[in-house]
């Protein structure tokens, strides 16, 4: 049932129950990030190994997604929400005691996949209590409220960390986050649709098989721009470091371009959500794309810190103005009866994508060309723009104008 006009929720009420508990979620995540290598390398672990331990979260992530929306069927978005976040204060204090790598790896792993069904599941709650005419505001200040708990949380985790302590306060900053993000979902109150939503995610399911075979048109299609999309964005997190490592740049100097850019890409949330609303998906998704392919062609010409960073801003605008646009549109294509199914399928197509970008790249590398890698990604922002534009659902201004006026949204 989608919510009508006159008994729309607002974002506001999200706040305890939605953005209060992922900000706390987010920032245990960001702090683990920068440390997952640097605890493996102290337990033995070459380069190659470390960064295959690293590689184990987003792995995770991949595993979790069908299941996770199987959870979330089963389970209801709030079940799965809280649960997941116990389950995440096992894997961090997993990692904060673990004794060798395998245990770390277990931990990482299991991190990933808690935050899987963590997001699948907030996700899937939008979709549900919010009017479609503000959806894309309210998917993409989860976006980017996401993105705020990943930059706060290394500067927290560093601060635990200061002057020689034990790198697993960083880890038990972790846990702290996750029990409260838990608690502050138990405590939160019921908004509107609440129980409409847990009686509907009370109701039987089909398989996930099924819901794959009757929307494979969509997957096969919108799907491939979902992968595109979750590559250039996945290469993203990999070529600014790559690239300054390349240029020879002191480790302070590639913390502050990487740093600037996310702050930019941290600012333009809720402006790329309001556009989504207003305009359609396609004003903010086709520019997201082509910007951030331009941005990482131009990245390979740089050659100092002033143009390096002048890049990292314009690919962090470019980002920023994309935030929520995958969340968008797994949502508006959603069914109504089996949103948690289908999104834990969408999830899959889009993080499958992130983690294949910085593939595509370490290939180039491996082939000599860390350049061409990068050139590669960034001609693939103007596929995915290409494909956006061919499968996006077109979104009409002018059809809703009298339902915005009702909603309050004009």
């Amino acid at each position: 049932m989608t919510p009508t006009p006159e008994h729309t929720t607002s974002l506001r009420t999200m706040i305890p129950g939605v953005y209060l508990p992922s900000l706390l979620f987010e920032i245990g995540v960001g702090a683990m990030l920068p440390l997952i290598a640097v605890t493996a390398i102290g337990l033995g672990a070459d380069l190659a190994t470390a960064a295959l331990v690293a590689a184990l979260l987003p792995i995770g992530q991949i595993l979790a997604d069908v299941p996770a929306g199987m959870l979330a069927a089963r389970f209801g978005d709030r079940k799965a929400m809280i649960g997941s976040s116990i389950v995440a204060m096992a894997g961090m204090a997993t990692l904060a005691l673990a004794p060798n790598l395998i245990v770390i790896g277990a931990g990482v792993l299991l991190v990933g996949a808690t935050n899987s069904v963590y997001t699948l599941a907030r996700q899937s709650y939008l979709t549900e209590v919010i009017h479609p005419l503000r959806r894309a505001r309210a998917l993409s200040t989860l976006g980017g409220v996401a993105r705020i708990g990943l930059f706060i949380g290394p500067f927290a985790g560093a601060a635990l960390i200061h002057g020689g302590a034990d790198t697993a306060n960083a880890y038990w900053l972790g846990v702290g986050t996750s029990l409260a993000a838990a608690i502050v979902v138990i405590v939160a109150p019921e908004v509107a649709h609440e129980r409409t939503v847990a009686a509907r995610d009370a109701a039987p399911r089909r398989p996930m098989r099924a819901v794959l075979r009757e929307y494979l048109p969509v997957f096969r299609t919108l799907g491939v721009a979902v992968l595109l999309i979750g590559a250039v964005r996945g290469a993203r997190q990999t070529v600014l470091p790559l690239w300054t490592e390349h240029l020879g740049f002191e480790p302070s100097a590639t913390a502050l371009v990487f740093g600037i850019s996310g702050a930019i890409d941290m600012l333009l949330f809720y402006p790329a959500g309001k556009v989504m609303d207003r305009y359609g998906r396609l004003w903010v998704a086709i520019p997201s794309m082509l910007v951030m392919g331009a941005a990482m062609i131009a990245l390979t010409f740089t050659d100092g810190l002033v143009s390096v960073s002048i890049v990292a801003m314009i690919m962090g605008f470019g980002n920023g103005i994309g935030s929520g646009i995958l969340m968008t549109l797994g949502a508006d294509t959603a069914p109504p009866g089996e949103r948690a199914q289908y999104l834990g399928i969408w999830r899959l197509f889009s993080d499958s994508g992130s983690a294949s970008g910085p593939l595509v790249v370490s290939a180039g590398t491996a082939l000599g060309s860390l350049a061409a890698g990068i050139g590669t990604m960034g001609a693939l922002g103007a596929v995915a723009a290409l494909a956006l534009w061919r499968w996006v659902p077109r979104w009409s201004v002018h059809a809703n104008r009298t339902t915005r006026r009702r909603a309050g949204i004009l």
